[in-house]
């Protein structure tokens, strides 16, 4: 950690002192073992870094997953002030709206246990994934528009999907105020024919089936029983997000010296929020988050079409429904009550998720008695938990919980690790099947890549950010 200290504060969360050019303090969010494997990593010098940029609010941040990034840490979380804070591209990250789907079905373990070869083979050969994978969806340069303005409503009226889908989507599945105008003329190109495809990296499609229940009367609320097939879709904005991405901080790095920020890392290019180059990249990150939003709504209606075929069950029997879509990478303009008066803030998530609270107005209708689901990935064939937003979360985190194990390998690493070693072969002996594009996406992900799910999970749990709801367990896993 280059000389940095953390202190203490209690089993889960960490100090880390405002020193040198730190506006606020850094919290990383860690248990005993979580800080022990942060000491051969630089994410706390990230964190330090973060909390030196203007107008930063409170704290800088990190989850329990938390890991290097490009400028900010992946799983790093920071607020700052309309008046006087930034927008850093780098605190998104390359992937906008890079998120996580969860749906449920009617069906049983025993539902599908003899055709999930089958199946997983139809959603293998059905959904395109791996590097620069092409849709079967050609979009027109209106319709394009249409899909960066509208989001995952654009799917729904053009056949993919439901409206009740809308209805447990973040914020509906769309960003107001997305200009297309705002996006290059190469990020729409890279975009034009991605939508529908699930991508490679640590993107997925898999089918689990829920095997522990901690809190029965949450997950009935969530729709959730031990036993029941599920699906978890992980993707995001494709290649026009990165471009977007790529774009704005090649434009933030060249005209920082109008900014007269310091900066500790070129990677924390940003410009000011209320700055004509500010709101550019916000409502083109808008339009990369919307694009994600009608992606992941694509390949769940392809899913849901696989499922029906492969099984040869109606609509009605197999049921699959949305239980919540959550962004990961993101900016928003967020309001939280902060010393006496409710202050407009733009929360910078990377690698996080929100995590609201019952009662919260962001949280869908039906959910809102319990708190929003917060969906929780673990590495290839571990499985997921879901848990609840906690009150908590608004007074420490803004909002804000962890979004998956985070890496302790980097992918050359894992790629040495896994040399001469079948993955696939081992996670089948696991009882997981998994199919992907290439042997080397198979070890860039191997299981031993990222942090221990259950620990990570427990800091949340633990800390009062989000409470446990239910574990899922991976049956097969598709990869690009």
């Amino acid at each position: 950690m280059s000389g940095i200290v953390l202190e203490k504060l209690d089993d889960n969360r960490w100090l880390l002192p405002q020193t040198g050019a730190m506006r606020v303090p850094g919290i990383i969010y860690a248990n005993e073992k979580i800080h022990q494997l942060l000491k051969g990593d630089e994410s706390a010098r990230q964190v330090a870094n973060v909390a030196s940029l203007p107008g930063i609010v409170k704290f800088s941040l990190a989850m329990p997953d938390v890991h290097w990034g490009y400028g900010f840490p992946i799983g790093g979380v920071a607020a700052f002030d309309l008046d006087g804070g930034i927008i850093s591209p780098g605190g998104v990250g390359y992937d906008i709206n890079c998120g996580c789907r969860l749906m449920t079905t009617n069906l049983s373990l025993s539902d599908t246990q003899e055709r999930l070869g089958e199946l997983t083979n139809a959603l293998y050969h059905y959904i395109p994934s791996g590097v620069g994978s092409r849709g079967s969806i050609k979009l027109s340069a209106r319709d394009q528009k249409k899909v960066l303005e509208e989001g995952a409503a654009w799917a729904v009226k053009n056949g993919f999907g439901l409206q009740d889908d809308l209805e447990t989507t973040e914020d509906g599945g769309v960003i107001a105020g997305a200009d297309p105008e705002q996006v290059s003329a190469r990020a729409l190109e890279r975009g034009k024919d991605q939508l529908g495809t699930l991508g490679s990296g640590n993107h997925f499609l898999e089918i689990e089936v829920v095997e522990e229940i901690f809190d029965e009367e949450t997950a009935r609320v969530f729709g959730l029983w031990k036993g029941q097939i599920a699906v978890m879709i992980h993707t995001g904005s494709r290649g026009l997000g990165y471009q977007i991405c790529d774009d704005y901080l090649a434009l933030m790095v060249k005209h920082m010296h109008e900014t007269k920020i310091a900066l500790p890392d070129r990677q924390l290019a940003c410009a000011y929020l209320d700055s004509p180059r500010g709101k550019s990249y916000l409502a083109a990150m808008a339009c990369g988050a919307n694009y994600a939003w009608a992606n992941r709504q694509i390949l769940m209606h392809r899913t849901r079409e696989v499922f029906e075929k492969t099984l040869r069950m109606s609509p009605r029997e197999v049921n699959m429904r949305l239980v919540y879509d959550v962004c990961h990478n993101i900016a928003k303009i967020e309001e939280f009550h902060l010393g006496g008066q409710i202050r407009k803030l733009c929360v910078h998530r990377k690698g996080a998720t929100r995590a609201f609270p019952a009662g919260h107005p962001a949280v869908p209708e039906r959910y809102r008695m319990v708190g929003q689901p917060v969906l929780i990935p673990g590495d290839m064939g571990t499985g997921s938990y879901v848990l609840a937003g906690q009150p908590k979360a608004m007074e420490e985190t803004f909002g804000s919980a962890c979004h998956g194990a985070g890496r302790v390998m980097s992918r050359s690493q894992a790629i040495k690790a896994g040399k001469g070693r079948s993955i696939a072969r081992e996670l089948s002996e696991r009882g997981v099947l998994v199919m992907a594009g290439s042997k080397g996406t198979l070890s860039e992900e191997m299981p031993e890549a990222y942090k221990n799910l259950q620990d990570v999970v427990q800091v949340m749990h633990d800390s009062g950010i989000a409470r446990k709801v239910a574990r899922l367990k991976s049956l097969a896993c598709i990869k690009g």
